[in-house]
């Protein structure tokens, strides 16, 4: 069973995750068109590649093996898979001497999705334009709201709302 390699290593997923889809493009990245991908960074669990159209020198996708259609579809029980991308990620910036001041991870959250499987975007700093930087907005909740209204929400807001046993959407969470 696909959950099976994310149990044993302390990540449990809600029930949503499937095998490879056929249609599903990323899921190809670690089934059938693997050469199709320029990737940087691979396990067992998650596979990390250069985004085709990238937004900053440095913009890598990173995907779990899985198919997970979004972050959408993340529950409390998820949040270990996306401390352990975050750190993933953090490793892969690590390398290209990225400094911490410099680094941006986070989900774009449907239907403002372009591939229809789970991806942290993984980027240094700065964007190549301003209007690829209009793509990955971040709003800072207020009160009990980690997130404020937008289409894209940071990894640490990602694992902060699960945390607290709530999803992850376009409106305050």
């Amino acid at each position: 069973m696909a959950l099976a390699w994310l149990c044993t290593k302390g990540l449990t997923l809600s029930p949503e995750p499937s095998k490879p889809r056929r249609n599903c493009i990323f899921c190809q990245a670690y089934s059938s068109n693997r050469d199709a991908f320029d990737i940087v960074w691979e396990d067992t669990d998650f596979l990390a590649f250069r985004d085709r159209q990238p937004a900053s020198l440095h913009h890598i996708q990173l995907i779990p093996k899985v198919h997970i259609s979004s972050v959408k579809k993340l529950t409390k029980l998820d949040a270990n898979m996306v401390r352990r991308m975050e750190s993933i990620g953090n490793d892969i910036l690590d390398k290209f001497q990225v400094p911490l001041t410099h680094r941006k991870m986070g989900f774009h959250i449907p239907p403002f999705t372009s591939v229809q499987h789970l991806h942290l975007h993984v980027q240094a700093l700065p964007y190549t334009s301003y209007a690829a930087q209009l793509k990955y907005p971040v709003a800072r909740g207020s009160g009990s709201f980690d997130k404020g209204f937008s289409w894209f929400v940071e990894v640490g807001q990602t694992i902060r709302i699960l945390d607290k046993g709530s999803t992850v959407g376009i409106l305050p969470c």
